[in-house]
């Protein structure tokens, strides 16, 4: 690495080295290192690279080392970083590399007809699980890792930009610092990176536990967890008072996970980008599932962009490894407003709405209390929608908007409007009544109906999977 002085001004910062974060993260013992001699008498030319096992499953691994040339990228460095995608995809393993790095190296030398690292990454997508740590500054090409990757997480120390502040300097006159150039208050809600952690270690452990609900790549099926207590069938009474059955009452979606979902144990992916879904990992019996719930603590569970755009990611990345996507529905639709068209409201839907509909893992809905117009067929509230089980809880409403915007639409007299909400609070059974989902079921039911329905489709599974088509950078 950089030698002891490098190291001991790292360790002050207290940040894991690249070897350690390597060692932190793997099994231990299991570590290949491989590119030990690329660089020459720049050590391993300033990126650890190699296999490794994480849970007794194998990977690949990358670690930038910022002790030495600042963790910057040349040509051997580019070369070992192609091979890391190019095994891990040849290999069907998950690619994990950890960056902190300033970017390509200015060595004079030219790169000519050699082939760019981020070009075996971009094959790699929707094919093998692409994760990315953000453990200091990264700027650059080496930043262009974590928009490709399917999940990224950030430590409290980093930052990730295209260009870093010298630069900036240089070539915009703006003054400004790394942190606020791409820090955590930065890059998370831009969307860039999905997770922010306390440090180095819990950044790790992020990477650790998410990778646990995926299969090692698209070839093959999520593993399930042996079932405990927790995994069993059971009754949920507790929704009777989370979900007040009146709208005008707020609840906090993450309540309905902890009730309905094995342990809990569920892993939240992007908790401060979009709030307004919440896009979460999980298990039910046993088996890992992927969660897109509304969240109506947060602009009364409405649609906005940032929540469409995440929502829509979350679920390519699940078809891709078919993990089976639960949709808990409770909207009023897409966020209407001046701010909100501004913002692209209908085309990160429309996003939202193909990423669901052209899903082919298995697709479970329940309408927990309203679902409407556009904002209920994103959430796969849908007929003809490829879903294993649709369901909805006695009393939900839906229809193309609610009964107090449509009277105001159509200025309906007094006795339009108390038709209107009639015809609201009737629209679960009128729905019902032409199989507009497949059952009507008690809030008490929810799990064991999920669990039944998810068994059922996974019993279906005889062949191996085959990779589902996706493009290589999504939103």
């Amino acid at each position: 690495m950089g030698g002891p002085e490098r190291l001991a001004k790292h360790h002050a910062k207290g940040k894991l080295d690249a070897r350690a974060r390597i060692e932190y993260l793997l099994d231990p013992g299991s570590f290949q290192e491989f590119g030990t001699l690329v660089g020459g008498d720049i050590a391993a030319d300033a990126i650890v690279t190699g296999t490794g096992e994480i849970d007794g499953r194998p990977v690949l691994i990358g670690a930038e080392d910022f002790t030495t040339i600042a963790g910057t990228i040349a040509p051997g460095s580019n070369s070992k970083r192609y091979r890391l995608a190019e095994l891990a995809l040849r290999t069907k393993v998950p690619m994990i590399i950890l960056l902190e790095g300033a970017g390509f190296r200015p060595t004079g030398d030219h790169y000519g007809r050699t082939p760019t690292d981020l070009l075996a990454q971009a094959r790699c997508s929707g094919k093998v699980p692409l994760i990315s740590g953000v453990l200091g500054p990264s700027a650059g090409h080496g930043a262009l890792v974590s928009p490709v990757c399917d999940f990224s997480v950030m430590s409290p120390s980093g930052a990730i930009f295209t260009a870093g502040p010298p630069v900036v300097k240089q070539s915009t006159g703006e003054d400004i610092s790394k942190e606020d150039l791409g820090g955590p208050d930065v890059a998370l809600p831009s969307g860039v990176v999905h997770n922010v952690t306390e440090d180095d270690e819990s950044a790790l452990d992020a990477i650790r536990r998410y990778l646990s609900y995926f299969p090692s790549s698209a070839w093959s099926y999520p593993p399930s967890l042996p079932v405990d207590d927790s995994g069993e069938p059971r009754e949920t009474p507790e929704l009777l008072d989370i979900i007040s059955r009146d709208n005008k009452y707020v609840y906090d979606a993450r309540d309905v996970l902890d009730v309905v979902f094995d342990r809990p144990d569920w892993f939240e992916v992007q908790p401060e980008f979009g709030p307004a879904i919440i896009c979460a990992l999980a298990h039910l019996g046993g088996h890992p599932v992927a969660v897109v719930a509304n969240q109506p603590l947060v602009l009364a569970g409405s649609i906005d962009a940032d929540a469409a755009d995440k929502a829509a990611h979350f679920i390519t990345v699940a078809d891709s490894f078919h993990l089976p996507l639960i949709f808990l529905t409770d909207n009023p639709g897409m966020l209407p407003g001046s701010d909100s068209e501004q913002s692209g409201v209908l085309r990160s839907g429309a996003r939202m709405f193909a990423a669901q509909t052209t899903a082919t893992t298995l697709k479970l809905h329940v309408t927990l209390r309203k679902a409407f117009g556009f904002g209920s067929m994103v959430m796969s509230l849908l007929g003809f929608d490829d879903q294993v089980a649709t369901f909805a809880y006695p009393g939900a409403t839906m229809g193309a908007m609610g009964a107090a915007a449509m009277g105001q639409a159509t200025k309906a007299g007094e006795d339009f409007a108390t038709v209107l909400r009639d015809m609201e609070l009737a629209a679960s059974y009128s729905s019902a009544e032409h199989m507009g989902f497949d059952e009507m079921i008690d809030p008490r039911e929810t799990r064991n109906k999920l669990l039944t329905a998810l068994r059922r489709g996974l019993y279906a599974r005889q062949s191996a999977p085959e990779p589902v088509s996706r493009t290589a950078i999504t939103p």
